[in-house]
């Protein structure tokens, strides 16, 4: 018997397929409107600018990206500097990423320098299709449109005649006039004789990309090159120094090898707060994807060079495997490359466009923008529209089908052993073709056709069903808020927190309200010194779709009163009005974490608690199925000195499984005090199934 096969796609995301609804203006979703989705921007020419930086803040702008691979130190220190005075002229929170030059194999030319540092780009040459091009190692030979010297002397041992070369400008897409492909033709030891298979015209920097011949056996250009170069380590080690740096993006990443080694380095110069991002540029990144999610701090899908190195056809379902992977391992992940045309025109093509929503809808973190603002005439009209674009997305997000797939298959995943490694690797079978040999079929030949679809005995993520997964204490409380803010149709969750792990582990589950993630600053010993920490982990959830980080002032305890300010900071943001209701998750000692509901008074200047019985009039008014006390299940409810505890006591057995917008009796309580619900310590109670942009 053929097995059960299924996919995720939707017929469409509208109450009753009326397409005309998405053509009223909505309100809510106007320029400076809360984005779910993250925007990651490189500072360069097109955006250096103290006033250009404020606009790009204010448009939804989260983290500002420094290329180390093109201009001078001095000239990056200014930028940061600039991107300092932004945000304190905006009183907005904005992460720091330094992207390092890594494996990049270049072409020198001679490149002047302005005074400010700004490199002026060389004048543009001409190539012919059917000419002949030299690549040399002989660094003082002059560059012509004949020879190309390159950085990497190891180059020419690397490829065979037969190979494909790329050169092109630095961060163009590979589909543009900038874009030179070779065939290789002979090679020795300090030269590589090729034929340009197509015309271009090369300007500004230009890198050498040397696609695999085969899969995983094969070793690509990149494995003789170090991982960080020695101008990549004076300038973290620099800048890190003077400016808040939050992450490093790891160029041409291969393995969670190469992440240890980032972090090492960064723990050696004091910066074992940044967190690392593996960026994936090329297939050897995929053989082993999961391991690489585990160990880095998030995934940038570098859809350029990644782009090159994969056939297209297979290119949607690698990104779409990559996603998944990385939102059911609660790791942010970044996609690059999406408004190419944005350089140079102020308005995107409808692939583009419907590009960036896709990704929304697949579960994408944010997005990374190279040349759109590093070089780009239209930087500020580029956030604003994928913002914009991304807003309209995350309206018709499935937050419900979303929710019970991570809770059917991501526990399992998240807490599963190396022993189901190959179940679960992107390499695992899609249509009876493994992701590793899609990935190596460049010119391999290859086969089949139709939508890919998946095993329903073994899905993508899973690998394998049977069973409610296992969730973590701390993953079923963020499940737990995520649940209760959806029955109680809350306005916003608010997270108190001193890492930002609870509020990553809530936009896991991506709820449909608003995450404020309040950090409360604590202090921290090194050797005889203390030092106060909290400020990075708030604008490192600026990476993170959902979450928007408000930095508490420091205080010993979290109280009702912090999260007083917190509720009318989001009352004067216009996040949320009176009467709205307010699900708060927040620590009360080691390994205990509440979760409150609370409501905004009616004059939106504070809060007010909810009682038991004013919450069950709440969940029947908006038609949730809540049976009277009398009715409830035994062991549904518990009182304890804190309010009402959701589960029966912890025991051993059946997993713990919550659910979005079903029938439940769970929220059910006879204190005096607001409805606390209380997860307690232990493994993860089990119930009954009843049915089916941050401030400073």
């Amino acid at each position: 018997m053929a097995t059960a096969h299924t996919t995720k796609a939707k017929t469409h995301f509208f109450e009753n397929n009326d397409l005309r609804q998405v053509l009223h203006a909505d309100a809510t979703h106007g320029d400076g409107s809360f984005t779910k989705t993250k925007v990651a921007f490189t500072i360069g020419s097109g955006s250096r600018s103290v006033e250009t930086l404020c606009k790009l803040l204010e448009a939804g702008g989260t983290c500002g990206r420094i290329d180390l691979t093109w201009n001078s130190l001095a000239y990056h220190r200014q930028s940061l500097a600039n991107l300092q005075e932004a945000m304190k002229k905006t009183r907005r929170l904005c992460a720091v990423m330094l992207d390092c030059l890594g494996r990049e194999i270049m072409v020198n030319r001679d490149v002047a320098q302005d005074n400010d540092g700004t490199h002026r780009e060389p004048d543009a040459t001409t190539i012919v299709a059917g000419s002949t091009v030299v690549l040399t190692t002989d660094t003082s030979q002059a560059f012509s449109a004949s020879l190309f010297p390159i950085s990497y002397p190891g180059l020419p041992a690397m490829v065979e005649p037969g190979d494909n070369l790329f050169v092109g400008r630095y961060l163009v897409s590979g589909a543009d006039a900038s874009s030179l492909y070779m065939r290789v033709e002979a090679a020795d030891e300090t030269s590589i004789t090729c034929t340009a298979l197509s015309g271009a015209v090369l300007s500004g920097l230009l890198t050498v990309f040397h696609t695999e011949r085969s899969s995983e056996g094969l070793a690509n250009k990149q494995n003789d090159l170090p991982l960080l170069t020695a101008y990549d380590r004076e300038a973290v080690a620099s800048l890190a120094a003077d400016f808040d740096v939050d992450f490093l993006s790891l160029s041409y990443c291969r393995d969670a090898e190469d992440v240890e080694s980032a972090r090492a380095f960064l723990s050696s110069v004091g910066s074992g707060h940044t967190k690392v991002l593996a960026k994936c540029e090329t297939r050897q990144s995929l053989f082993a994807f999961k391991q690489l999610v585990r160990a880095a701090d998030g995934i940038i899908i570098s859809r350029g060079n990644l782009g090159l190195d994969v056939p297209p056809e297979k290119m949607a379902m690698i990104q779409k495997s990559m996603i998944s992977t990385c939102v059911v391992l609660n790791k942010p992940v970044l996609i690059t490359r999406v408004v190419d045309t944005m350089i140079d025109t102020p308005r995107p093509t409808r692939a583009e466009a419907t590009d960036i929503a896709n990704a929304v809808l697949d579960g994408a973190d944010g997005f990374l923008l190279g040349a759109e603002t590093y070089r780009g005439k239209y930087a500020l009209e580029t956030v604003r529209t994928v913002c914009a674009i991304a807003r309209e997305a995350e309206a018709a997000f499935d937050h419900a089908a979303h929710f019970d797939h991570l809770v059917d298959e991501g526990g399992r995943l998240a807490a599963e052993g190396e022993a189901h490694a190959s179940r679960v690797d992107m390499m695992r079978n899609l249509s009876g073709a493994s992701l590793a040999s899609e990935a190596a079929g460049w010119g391999a030949g290859g086969g089949g056709g139709g939508a890919p679809s998946v095993p329903r005995s073994q899905s993508v993520l899973s690998g394998g069903s049977g069973g409610a997964a296992r969730l973590s204490k701390l993953e079923a409380i963020a499940s737990s808020a995520v649940r209760a803010a959806d029955k109680v149709r809350a306005a916003m969750i608010i997270v108190v927190t001193q890492t930002g792990r609870a509020a990553g582990l809530v936009a896991k589950y991506r709820p449909a309200m608003p995450i404020m993630t309040l950090v409360v600053p604590y202090l921290k010993r090194e050797g005889l010194r203390w030092r106060l920490e909290g400020r990075s982990s708030a604008r490192q959830a600026l990476l993170t779709s959902g979450l928007m980080p408000v930095l508490a002032a420091p205080t010993p305890s979290a109280g009702e009163s912090l999260l007083e300010e917190a509720v009318v900071l989001a009352v004067r943001q216009g996040m949320l009005a009176p009467e709205d209701h307010v699900v708060t998750v927040s620590r009360t000692g080691v390994g205990e974490y509440m979760i409150k509901i609370v409501s905004v008074n009616e004059f939106g200047s504070g809060i007010k608690h909810i009682r038991p019985k004013s919450l069950l009039t709440i969940l029947r008014g908006q038609g949730q199925n809540v049976p009277d006390e009398e009715e409830g299940e035994e062991g549904e409810q518990r009182e304890s000195g804190e309010g009402v505890a959701i589960g029966a006591a912890p025991a051993p057995g059946p997993q713990y499984r919550p659910e979005l917008s079903r029938g439940s009796s769970i929220l059910l309580g006879t204190g005096n005090e607001s409805l606390v619900l209380h997860t307690p310590a232990g493994p993860a109670p089990s119930r009954t199934r009843s049915g089916a942009n941050g401030h400073a």
